[in-house]
């Protein structure tokens, strides 16, 4: 199916050829009809082509952006007798800024005035914009003269590529009620399948598909491109400009970054228009030719997607097309310049290789509903990295450990600025550095530590004897080495325990009713009073427990 929108002047007779192509009635309210005028949107059909037909008033022109923001192909109306007028340029420039480049112009009314000058005109009009080169047709809806070769016309237009495993995204252009049956709301499906029983996202709200119709007809499944009415079930309250969209593929977005396209600069208030949404935005200039967009609601935007920019008073447009949808903030001085330099290198077509590049780290899921997915394999849980960010982090998690050695894996994962603590493990797992009960430690250096840490594998509290120290060659010289490099911990001459030890022995003893005798301790670590003793000095030294010098007892401080 092609679905087509309308477009061109006020009473230039859109309306009028539509019912003339497809012998249909475009105009759904009475006013319309008594009045000659469309003023919302209008939907009729034929032989494999769909059409929204627009109003050409300038006071509905808000209506007219809901239907062609969905639909990529368009039918340009100029009639013959009144030729380029001022809503045929407001048109253009629209359809010019959303990219619409593929469509077929139609000069109408061709029994009343010889159409020639007027199609040489509005080729010269064309000439530069995304329909320069389109098809063009003279027709008059009174006689039918043209009209079997604008049907061959639209006929040929490329209808977009279809892609049933893409994500759903549509885009509500009517909402009515059905007796018996509940809401029913329509759009332009522009990919994907929407199947009946589907659960979608709307809003913030889950709802279920209950029915199926397309041109009139009831469906089990509508493939893009498609005009389709979706009968839902469920307890939100939808309304033009709202999505119907696949739940967990796409993102909410409020701040994107965008590139402008047009002349000029754009005033900092401005309406935002998206699909069938129209909502009022506030604008944040960065560079020549980018802005930051902050929408008043989340709204379901990818990287690449064009949205128009539309300043009410001037009636001016500009393009935008979406360059980021998760910006960094601009907090410090001089953020706003970098990231414009950033976003100067950006092209806008979606690129996940790219994205990841930029970002170093990312959620595989979160790039995919950003609309820039990757095929790398995650690092960690859905977590995928650029090669040499990761490579770099690494080398950092070397550096930072040898620093620091028995270094907590949690303070290692704040200075390198990483996002989850999984990545920290990950990280551990292609260097020298090992991950021992939340601690991040290199390998010994020291004879016989090595052996020490087998044994403390199993009991981390049971201190070595005289006897196991000096098997290992570990004399006095030795031990105090071991521990400059953090390879171990002397709670007294000839006790020592693995790194991370006190801190282990802490979150034991805090589980312990206070105060806690010495005896308790020891049941709770199992080990001896040998290592019982000077550790819980060591944590009374530390400030992590008091004694109580009349029991000999301990409390947490």
């Amino acid at each position: 199916m092609r679905v087509i929108a309308t477009a061109g002047h006020v009473d230039h007779g859109k309306s009028t050829l539509l019912r003339a192509l497809t012998g249909m009635e475009p105009d759904r309210w009475e006013e319309e009809r008594r009045r000659g005028l469309t003023i919302d949107l209008g939907y009729v059909w034929t032989d494999g082509l769909a059409f929204v037909d627009v109003p050409g008033h300038e006071r509905f022109v808000g209506n007219m952006l809901a239907g062609v923001g969905p639909v990529t192909a368009v039918l340009f109306v100029v009639a013959a007798d009144a030729g380029w007028s001022v809503q045929s340029q407001e048109h253009l420039e629209i359809l010019n800024a959303l990219g619409v480049g593929r469509g077929v112009l139609a000069v109408t009314r061709s029994d009343l005035a010889d159409p020639g000058p007027v199609l040489a005109d509005c080729r010269d009009r064309l000439r530069g914009t995304g329909l320069d080169g389109v098809p063009a047709a003279a027709v008059s809806a009174v006689t039918g003269h043209g009209l079997p070769g604008l049907r061959e016309l639209l006929a040929a237009i490329p209808p977009d590529a279809p892609a049933p495993d893409a994500d759903v995204r549509l885009w509500i252009d009517r909402v009515f009620t059905v007796e018996g049956r509940g809401t029913v709301v329509t759009g332009t499906l522009g990919a994907g399948v929407i199947r009946a029983g589907d659960t979608l996202r709307l809003g913030g709200d889950d709802v279920r598909v209950r029915g199926l119709h397309s041109l009139n007809e009831a469906k089990t499944e509508v493939a893009a491109p498609a005009r389709v009415a979706v009968n839902l079930r469920g307890g939100a309250r939808p309304r033009r400009g709202h999505c119907l969209v696949t739940p967990g593929r796409w993102l909410d977005v409020v701040v994107l970054d965008v590139r402008l396209c047009g002349e000029g600069r754009p005033p900092e208030q401005v309406t935002w228009h998206l699909g069938t949404a129209a909502e009022p935005a506030r604008l944040r200039a960065l560079g020549a030719d980018t802005v930051r967009v902050t929408l008043p609601r989340p709204l379901p935007v990818r990287v690449g997607d064009r949205a128009l920019l539309r300043d009410p008073g001037s009636r001016r447009v500009w393009g935008a097309v979406v360059l980021d949808v998760r910006p960094p903030e601009l907090r410090r001085r001089g953020a706003a310049r970098a990231r414009a330099a950033e976003l100067a290198l950006m092209t806008g077509r979606p690129d996940g290789a790219a994205e990841l590049r930029r970002r170093g780290l990312a959620r595989r899921g979160e790039l995919a509903a950003m609309g820039t997915p990757v095929d790398a394999a995650p690092v960690a849980g859905d977590w995928v990295a650029d090669p040499d960010h990761w490579a770099g982090l690494r080398r950092r998690l070397a550096e930072v450990v040898a620093e620091r050695p028995n270094l907590p894996a949690e303070t290692a994962r704040q200075l390198l600025g990483l996002p989850d603590r999984a990545l920290v493990d990950a990280l551990a797992e292609g260097t020298a550095v090992r991950s021992v009960r939340g601690r991040l430690i290199l390998p010994a250096r020291t004879p016989g530590v090595a052996e020490l840490r087998r044994d403390w594998a199993a009991d981390p509290f049971a201190a070595p004897d005289a006897d196991r120290l000096a098997g290992l060659g570990l004399d006095r010289r030795a031990l105090a080495a071991a521990e400059a490099a953090g390879e171990l911990v002397r709670l007294a001459p000839g006790v020592v325990l693995p790194p991370g030890a006190l801190e282990e022995a802490a979150e034991v003893l805090a589980r312990l009713p206070s105060p806690f005798t010495v005896a308790q301790a020891r049941t709770a670590l199992n080990t001896t009073r040998r290592v019982v003793v000077p550790l819980l000095e060591q944590l009374d030294r530390l400030g992590v427990t008091r004694r109580q010098d009349t029991t000999g007892s301990r409390t947490f401080l």
